[in-house]
């Protein structure tokens, strides 16, 4: 017998029982707060931040906004100092856009994941470049 919630679950379109709600609601906060950097935002400071991850807290009152950004330090602060200030207008696009009882409190937090990731990399190609060398001086 055909089951349609069992074919939505075969798809990757059924509940998803195993992600917490905080979980799903950041998901979603991210790709709102991504669309509209894309296109209302008119800030300068904001024309090369990126969102890479949110964390909302269990109750769903406060997420902390994980940005990136193409620079130098002084635009890292630029952007931060962009996205305060247009806070108030990312918050109430988000009561707006996504149904829920509470509009989560947005603090911006700069992502130096990104940043952990390129020097261990480095230090990998580094490692490689030593064994290499070792090899071709040993034959």
């Amino acid at each position: 017998m055909w089951d349609p919630k069992e074919t939505l679950k075969s798809v990757g379109l059924g509940p998803k029982s195993e992600q917490k709600r905080s979980v799903r609601v950041a998901e979603a906060i991210r790709n709102e707060l991504s669309m509209l950097l894309l296109t209302k935002v008119c800030d300068p400071k904001l024309a090369e931040v990126g969102i890479s991850r949110v964390e909302l807290a269990d109750d769903l009152k406060y997420a902390r906004i994980y940005f990136t950004v193409l620079g130098d330090k002084t635009q890292q602060l630029s952007a931060k100092e962009g996205l305060q200030r247009a806070k108030g207008f990312m918050r109430s696009h988000l009561a707006k856009v996504i149904n829920m009882r509470y509009t989560p409190e947005l603090q911006f937090v700069y992502d130096q994941q990104i940043e952990k990731v390129v020097a261990m990399e480095k230090l990998l190609q580094e490692i490689a470049n030593e064994r290499g060398g070792d090899d071709e001086s040993g034959s």
